[in-house]
């Protein structure tokens, strides 16, 4: 696999308005054990991707919620390298993450970045 590994804070997406932000003006890629949304950014603003997650409290309690964000965020660091356009990115995971093999959430987070790079390179 390629990349670093890291996931610094310069690449995490921490203000409730940037997350309003790519829910009202952002696309969406749906898959089945995650929704994700993005929005480029200007090229004044930071560079790189940067990639938030939210899980509703309808996916059940903070143990869980909190065990779908911590494997999404795993699979994400794996795969952030590969992603090298100024995006804001929030995913939102479904209920099967709890359950699926992790190669499973890492194959749909690597398609969800192909198909944001892709998008990028056509606006470029």
């Amino acid at each position: 696999m390629p990349g670093s590994f890291q996931f610094p804070k310069s690449a995490k997406l921490l203000k409730h308005s940037d997350f309003q932000h790519v829910y009202k003006t952002g696309k969406r890629h749906f898959s089945s054990l995650l929704t994700a949304f993005y929005v480029f950014r200007g090229e004044s603003q930071h560079q790189g991707p940067r990639v938030g997650f939210t899980v509703g409290r309808v996916l059940g309690g903070s143990v869980e919620r909190n065990r779908m964000k911590r494997r999404m965020r795993e699979a994400v660091r794996f795969h952030l390298s590969e992603l090298k356009a100024p995006v804001d990115v929030v995913f939102n995971p479904k209920k099967a993450v709890l359950t699926a093999e992790f190669d499973q959430i890492e194959q749909e987070v690597k398609r969800a970045f192909e198909v944001i790079q892709k998008v990028a390179s056509k606006t470029r």
